[in-house]
This record gives C-alpha cells, structure tokens and sequence, in this order.
C-alpha cells in the first residue's frame, strides 16, 4: 500500500442505489484505519439547488449526471495528490440544498470515492487507480433504497417508491449499469463482502512492496 509520501491511490466504487457500495468501502476503512484511508462520497457533490422553490426541488432528477458537480470532485482528487488539504461539501437531503458547513480532509495514501455514477464521466475515472463496480440485483437494491431513505432521510414509501420508478430506475438503465464495463474489479452485492474485500485489500497491500 502506497506509504504518506506517495502520491494517494484513488479507489472508485460504483453501483446502483442500495448495491452496497458504502458497505464495501466501510470493511476497506476498518482494515486499513483512518491513518491510511479516506472515504468521499460523491452524493456530497450535488448541485446546490438552494435558489430552486423548495417545493420544486424534489423533481429535480437527482441521479442524472448533471446534478453533481462531478468537476470539483475530481480538483479536490487532484488537490489530494498534490499533498493539499480540501474542503469537502455537506449535502442536506432533506432540503436537497448544499449545507453551509465542509469537511477538511487531508490526504492519505488511499483515497475510496463511491456514489452510483462514479464510473459514467471520464473526468473522473481518469482520476481513479482502482475501479470497482458492485453489482447486485434490482430487488434488493429497492428493498434496501426504501429502508434506507424511511430511516435516514425522513420519506414515504411511497415517495421513494415514486422517485424509483421516475427517475432511479431508468438512470440506471442509461448510465449506471453501462458504466460497470469501465470496472477493473466486479463485486456481487448480494453475498458476504469478505472474500471480495480481502482481494482488494490484497492488491492494496501489495503496493506498499
């Protein structure tokens, strides 16, 4: 694994909503701990809608490209491996606007960025050393995407339900699922992470030879 005077190697994970993707980065964190290893979570680049109407906010198509501000994501990738310390944004889900506080982020020798879309623009798999697609079946993403927005962030079923159907789902179909033929490394989502995390983890140490 690269040491703290190296150059940091940005792993990307991608995969549909509720793949698993913050699950998998999470077992990476606890292996290599927070001396060695940064998480970024793409989502935290969404656009600042603040000036839309706040009840026109939640029609906005949220896993477009478009929505994130994927260029300042990939300065501060940039900014990371040139030993600089960055400003990461907040997003508040709830509002669907950028939150006035950041999180300061100094570099580490492995950097993990992971959101659904993290393989669609070349910009920013450009930046990327290691790229990750989990793949697990649309089911169980649902399931899981439900659960998770009811406990997190406060919706209806119903509402989620609706936003699947809209906007997640056909997404998917056009830009996340097409980009898993970017990935060096395809992981199944729907089984016990261990094998796949050691292997990762594996490549990652041995690096450091």
């Amino acid at each position: 694994m690269p040491n703290a005077i190296c150059k940091p190697y940005i792993v990307g994970i991608a995969g549909g909503t509720g793949a698993g993707k913050t699950a998998l980065a999470h077992i990476l964190f606890d292996h290599l701990g927070e001396d060695r290893a940064i998480g970024i979570a793409h989502d935290a680049y969404y656009r600042d809608f603040a000036h839309v109407p706040a009840d026109q906010r939640a029609q906005i198509n949220f896993d477009h490209p478009d929505a994130l501000e994927t260029e300042l994501l990939v300065q501060h990738l940039q900014a990371l491996s040139r030993g600089e310390t960055v400003l990461i944004p907040a997003y508040d889900f709830i509002t669907h606007s950028r939150a006035s506080e950041t999180l300061e982020v100094s570099p580490r020798p492995v950097i993990i960025v992971e959101g659904i879309l993290v393989l669609v623009e070349q910009i920013l798999r450009d930046a990327l050393n290691l790229k990750i697609f989990v793949d697990t079946p649309p089911d169980i993403r649902l399931i899981r995407r439900v659960n998770r927005d009811v406990d997190e962030r406060g919706r209806t079923p119903e509402s989620i339900i609706h936003q699947y159907l809209e906007t997640v789902r056909p997404m998917h179909d056009t830009y996340v699922e097409p980009s898993r033929k970017y990935a060096d490394f395809i992981v199944c989502g729907d089984r016990d992470f261990t094998i796949a995390a050691d292997l990762i983890l594996g490549h990652l140490y041995a690096l450091k030879k």
